[in-house]
């Protein structure tokens, strides 16, 4: 299918099914993320702490293909994987806050207490997150469409033939994102169980050698 031949981007403006979408994936996968951590709160269930965890770490994969697929259409049409444009900028500190999440995460070793917390720094990263990719990059000069006065792509440059193509792509990849958040989400909840079962059956052993310890050897108790 063919594609609007424009100054400078021409083949490249393919990219769009994939990099944009991809940025959506993320948003979206950001979203339930603060869901989860909201609910948590009031909860205090551990499968919404995991909801939420496993959902950024789906997020982040996407935050990253989007960087990715970022630089490489820079490359092709600013001349540079990394320009150090706003926009790519504030992006990459967005998708940095998250890193940060997680990292917070692995620092606090009791649950109720990582939970809390984790879902504290998660409410207010999600408006920084919108912040930084929808709002400061507009007050800048930017090569980036869409941003400091350098318009979007409209209906000149996205016609009817890339809407036919780019729409679906959008639902597929936020549908591919949700798909790896839930297995990943299932992974980690039969890691719980199976841990949890290693844990009570360590406990039990401690507690038979215990008794059998505190026995005589008629069978009475010490």
């Amino acid at each position: 299918m063919g594609v609007p031949r424009l100054p400078i981007i021409n083949e490249s403006i393919r990219n769009l099914y994939f990099h944009v979408p991809m940025w959506f994936a993320m948003i979206v996968l950001f979203s339930i993320s603060v869901f989860y951590s909201i609910k948590s709160l009031s909860s205090k269930s551990e499968i919404d702490d995991i909801k939420a965890v496993e959902s950024v770490n789906a997020g982040i994969v996407f935050g990253l293909l989007g960087l990715v697929t970022g630089a490489i259409w820079a490359k092709y049409t600013w001349g540079q994987f990394w320009s150090f444009d706003p926009k790519q900028n504030f992006a990459a500190i967005s998708v940095l806050l998250y890193f940060a999440y997680l990292i917070l995460r692995n620092a606090i070793d009791e649950e109720q207490k990582r939970a809390k917390i984790s879902a504290i720094y998660n409410i207010f990263a999600f408006p920084m997150m919108v912040v930084l990719l929808f709002v400061l990059p507009r007050l800048k000069d930017s090569l980036h469409p869409g941003n400091g006065g350098n318009p979007g792509f409209n209906s000149y440059d996205l016609d009817s033939r890339m809407r036919m193509v780019f729409y679906p792509a959008c639902l597929g990849w936020i549908l591919i994102g949700y798909w790896f958040y839930t297995i990943r989400f299932r992974l980690r909840s039969i890691e719980n169980v199976l841990n949890n079962a290693d844990t009570f059956e360590s406990k039990g052993i401690q507690d038979s050698f215990a008794t059998t310890k505190n026995q005589s050897p008629t069978g009475e108790n010490k």
